[in-house]
């Protein structure tokens, strides 16, 4: 979960880390066993969240030059991740809870103690940006 956030072993490892000492020190707040993965997952994105925000706050600067012709053809790619990083936390957390760790929404509403309706409106929203971000005009006529 760590590494399909932020697309970065160290960073993943960072996460990783900063989720065992969190969980360690807040371990006497779990009142159910049988609620542990749930627990620690929760535990893990907020972990990765509070990485990114941290990140966003420091300013890379890319040294790379590109010049393109403008009589080339550039082609398009998009990546997953690319696709990832255009939604917001809230979108990205219940897609990659929902279609990469495979809960069910009932289950996805628990971890992030969010309503049903909550959960299902913030995933359809997602993949209705997603379907923007990816479609193109001559695919579809428009």
């Amino acid at each position: 979960m760590a590494y399909i956030y932020v697309n970065n072993k160290d960073d993943a490892l960072d996460i990783v880390q900063e989720t065992a000492y969190q969980s360690f020190l807040k371990f006497n707040t779990l009142n159910d066993l049988k609620l542990f993965k749930t627990w620690i997952i929760k535990i893990t994105i907020n972990c990765a969240i509070d990485l990114l925000r941290k990140k966003k706050k420091v300013i890379h600067l890319n040294k790379e030059v590109v010049i393109f012709n403008s009589t080339e053809d550039i082609p398009l790619s998009l990546t997953l991740q690319d696709l990832l990083e255009a939604l917001n936390d809230d979108e990205k957390t219940v897609l990659l809870l929902k279609y990469y760790q495979g809960y069910t929404f009932n289950e996805i509403s628990e971890i992030l103690n969010k309503p049903l309706s909550t959960v299902k409106s913030v995933l359809y929203r997602a993949l209705q940006n997603l379907r923007k971000k990816t479609r193109r005009s001559d695919m579809y006529g428009q």
